[in-house]
């Protein structure tokens, strides 16, 4: 038997998800937040995949798009379950359990919100072990799974069904969210659960939940450890001409500099690419994508995004290591360096 999330896990999932994420929109999240609670009633069963029977089919649900879009354009509330009863009639098959693409933020929230509303089991996991700006990128593409049929649900009552080969998922899905108001709910990734058990993250949900409880050291949130870089003030914050890369992001290159506080006081210098996908300091590489780097502010413990830095800003800076599967040759291919563009 799975265990319940109830209210009271809720919180604790909520808390946990905001650790590492980037790019969550407070107005979104407070949004998010308050739509989980509404329907989350006596709680969702949080099972394992590979406690489901091998054929159950699974569908991953997430927020795509703008959160801030969200925040702005209020959902109606039934696009989880529209967006994953398309994709049930496409595929001719009832879903049996829902799954995150990804856990930050909203992006933990609204698979729950599906998973309460059609009355099904979450699964503990997610194809990241942390967050990518694609769609593509997860660990279900890695281990030889699609994105599509993907079905698409509106905040306005659209409802798309997406066809395409699995490397144009996101080329197609973009402008279609941006014609729909910015943001949308998908249902994607279809597969069974012997698949789901193969190639997703296991027990991040669970990871989630104990980093939220009250006093957990912030490195609970991470399942394959963490490191900090470096503590700094930002210096400046910079355009960049990007580094010639064929993948195309949703936001401008952009570089932040700042100098360490202690120690050597090395000049650190974060290239972000709609995250932040290398570090330097004096020069010399000191992290990169996959592994997530991020910016914590000293003032109030909360992830900086990108966009949010600013001159005069005092950070943490913070390294979580991704999931292994990321650093083997194809995860590198997907989710490494060259993904965004640079080399090194």
């Amino acid at each position: 038997m799975g265990r319940l999330i109830d209210r009271d896990g809720l919180g604790r999932f909520s808390a946990g998800s905001r650790l590492f994420a980037t790019g969550a929109a407070q107005s979104s999240y407070n949004l998010a937040y308050d739509w989980a609670a509404s329907v989350v009633g006596p709680g969702v069963e949080l099972v394992a995949a590979g406690e489901l029977a091998p054929d159950t089919l699974c569908v991953v649900v997430s927020l795509v798009g703008s959160t801030t879009a969200l925040g702005e354009q209020l959902p109606a509330g039934d696009e989880p379950e529209r967006a994953v009863r398309a994709l049930e009639r496409r595929l001719g098959e009832r879903a049996g359990a829902v799954a995150a693409l990804n856990l930050a933020a909203e992006n933990a929230l609204i698979p729950l919100i599906a998973a309460a509303g059609l009355g099904l089991p979450l699964v503990d996991g997610d194809g990241t072990g942390r967050v990518f700006p694609l769609v593509e990128q997860t660990t279900y593409t890695l281990g030889g799974m699609s994105a599509a049929p993907l079905a698409l649900a509106g905040g306005l009552g659209e409802l798309v069904l997406l066809e395409t080969a699995a490397d144009r998922v996101e080329e197609l899905l973009r402008p279609v969210v941006l014609s729909v108001g910015g943001w949308a709910v998908a249902a994607c990734y279809p597969m069974a659960a012997r698949d789901l058990a193969r190639v997703l993250v296991p027990g991040t949900v669970s990871l989630l939940m104990r980093a939220g409880e009250p006093g957990a050291p912030r490195s609970a949130a991470a399942p394959y450890g963490v490191r900090t870089l470096c503590r700094g003030r930002i210096q400046a914050v910079e355009g960049s001409t990007g580094h010639g890369g064929e993948l195309a992001l949703p936001s401008l290159p952009s570089s932040i500099v700042l100098r360490e506080s202690e120690g050597l006081r090395r000049l650190v210098r974060l290239e972000a690419h709609n995250e932040i996908v290398l570090a330097l300091a004096d020069g010399a590489v000191v992290a990169t994508v996959p592994d997530q780097i991020c910016m914590v502010s000293t003032a109030d413990g909360m992830v900086v995004d990108v966009d949010k830095a600013e001159p005069g800003l005092e950070v943490d800076i913070m390294v979580v290591r991704a999931a292994p599967v990321w650093h083997t040759d194809q995860g590198l291919a997907l989710g490494g360096p060259r993904a965004f563009g640079i080399t090194l």
